[in-house]
C-alpha cells in the first residue's frame, strides 16, 4: 500500500533496538542494509536474529523500523525523492503484530512548519497519505487508532487535522520552526 502510493518507494534498511527480558534496553540497535534481500524473502527473519549481540544470547527486539524513500510532489507538481518520507514501524507482541506509520514532513498539512500556507503542496500530498492509510485498514481489516497529537500536528481521520481558521494571525499559521 505505501508503496502504491509513493510513500515507501523501497524499503532499503530496517532498524531495531535490542533488549533483554528482567534487564531492559541494552543501547544497542541494529540496522541492517537490505541491498540484497527484501521484506518477503523467507531468509529475513533468520537473518534479523543473526545480528542479535554476541555477547547478550537472550537480547530480543520489540519493533523494527523499515525505511527508505518516498516521492512528494511540490508546489510546481514535480516529483522529489525524500528519505525517510514516512517511517513504518512493525511491533511485534507475544500475542499479536501491530503497525505504526510516522510522517516528520509539513507537506501533509495546509500550513508549513513556519506557519506558511501551502495549498498545493497538501492538496498534491495528503489525499497520497489518506488513500494509503485507508488502504492499510482494508488489507489488516481493522481501523487505524490516529495516536497522539504531537507538537506539530494532530491525526484527524486519515490525515492531519486541518489548521484552525482561529488559530491565524495575519493570514499565517502557528510558527513551529523552532522544534525542528
Amino acid at each position: 500500500m505505501l508503496h502504491d502510493h509513493e510513500l515507501l518507494n523501497r524499503p532499503v534498511r530496517l532498524e531495531w533496538p535490542w533488549f533483554v527480558s528482567g534487564v531492559g534496553a541494552l543501547g544497542v540497535t541494529t540496522r541492517l542494509a537490505l541491498f540484497d534481500i527484501s521484506l518477503s524473502d523467507r531468509e529475513l527473519p533468520e537473518r534479523i536474529l543473526a545480528c542479535r549481540p554476541v555477547g547478550q544470547p537472550k537480547a530480543e527486539f520489540l519493533s523494527i523500523k523499515i525505511l527508505g524513500s518516498g516521492t512528494y510532489l511540490d508546489a510546481a507538481g514535480r516529483r522529489r525523492s525524500e528519505d525517510r518520507l514516512v517511517e513504518l514501524i512493525v511491533e511485534t507482541h507475544e500475542a499479536n503484530l501491530s503497525a505504526r506509520l510516522s510522517v516528520h514532513h509539513d507537506i501533509w498539512a495546509d500550513y508549513d512548519f513556519f506557519g506558511r500556507p501551502h495549498f498545493d503542496i497538501y492538496e498534491r500530498n495528503a489525499p497520497r497519505l489518506t488513500a494509503a492509510l485507508q488502504a492499510l485498514d482494508e488489507v489488516l481489516g481493522v481501523t487505524a487508532d490516529p495516536g497522539d497529537s504531537t507538537y506539530f500536528g494532530a491525526a484527524e481521520g486519515y490525515g492531519l487535522a486541518r489548521t484552525d481558521p482561529e488559530d491565524l494571525i495575519d493570514g499565517l499559521g502557528i510558527d513551529r520552526s523552532d522544534k525542528l
